[in-house]
């Protein structure tokens, strides 16, 4: 037996609860997110990812329950919490009237980097994401995928312990998309922690080692990939445990060819 204890988790959320109006968001949710792991969200649409992962930032304050990173309590030391973790929301808006290189610069001094630090890494990054050529124009003249480019670069700037990604692939193209891939792979081999939520099933069972299914804010499976799956595809397993919409045979039946 070893005498080892083991590593208490990157993540771990306590009975998250969130409720907008008669709407249960989030119901008691729990899970543990171990070091050098990668973790895929899913959930179908109002299934409470988001909702999840702004509580579990601080972006929005739970009813109950709490997030703690690396043993700092989201909300009984902030400050603590969000300088060990790299976030990329989304459909929040950027600082987009600065270029791409004043966002980072911006980012950087902001969690409190030597200037010097700051422009090494900015160039470093700008390079590996392919924004070199437009790290003089203004974000808001960006592409959707280039957006999430800086805004990847943005979480990654002060070396966070963990990522938390909010559907990092949406509107990326397939070779920016690869650039993405392999550098949460290149995160999480250098002993970095990565959480993601995704609709993709394909980008979770290829990229994620670990998964999380959700459900009107329920989690309904949670462990290693191939747990989860318990020998079906990924999609199977999703389409299982939240319940596939069958539209039956007479359903839009004027769209057939007569």
């Amino acid at each position: 037996m070893s005498d080892h204890a083991p590593a208490p988790p990157v993540l771990a959320l306590r009975g998250l609860r969130k409720q907008f109006g008669q709407k249960v968001a989030v119901d008691a949710l729990s899970l543990d997110v171990p070091a050098g792991s990668m973790l895929g969200l899913l959930g179908p649409n109002g299934a409470g990812k988001t909702t999840t992962l702004a509580m579990t930032t601080g972006l929005l304050r739970p009813d109950a329950g709490t997030a703690w990173v690396l043993g700092a309590d989201v909300w009984q030391d902030p400050a603590a919490a969000k300088a060990r973790m790299g976030v990329l929301p989304d459909g929040i808006r950027m600082l987009d009237r600065l270029t791409g290189a004043e966002l980072l610069r911006y980012t950087g001094l902001l969690r409190g980097m030597p200037e010097a630090e700051v422009v090494s890494r900015s160039g470093e990054l700008l390079d590996a994401l392919g924004l070199t050529e437009a790290r003089d124009t203004l974000v808001v003249d960006y592409s959707a995928g280039m957006k999430k480019k800086i805004g990847l670069a943005c979480a990654l700037i002060h070396a966070p312990r963990l990522l938390i990604l909010d559907e990092p692939l949406e509107a990326v193209d397939p070779v920016s998309g690869q650039t993405i891939r392999q550098i949460l792979r290149s995160f999480v081999d250098g002993g970095g922690t990565v959480v993601l939520s995704s609709h993709v099933m394909e980008l979770v069972e290829s990229l994620c080692d670990r998964v999380a299914i959700v459900a009107e804010g329920r989690l309904l499976a949670h462990g290693a990939l191939d747990e989860v799956r318990a020998g079906l595809t990924l999609q199977e397993r999703f389409l299982t445990l939240v319940g596939a919409h069958d539209l039956g045979t007479e359903t839009l039946a004027w769209l057939r060819s007569s």
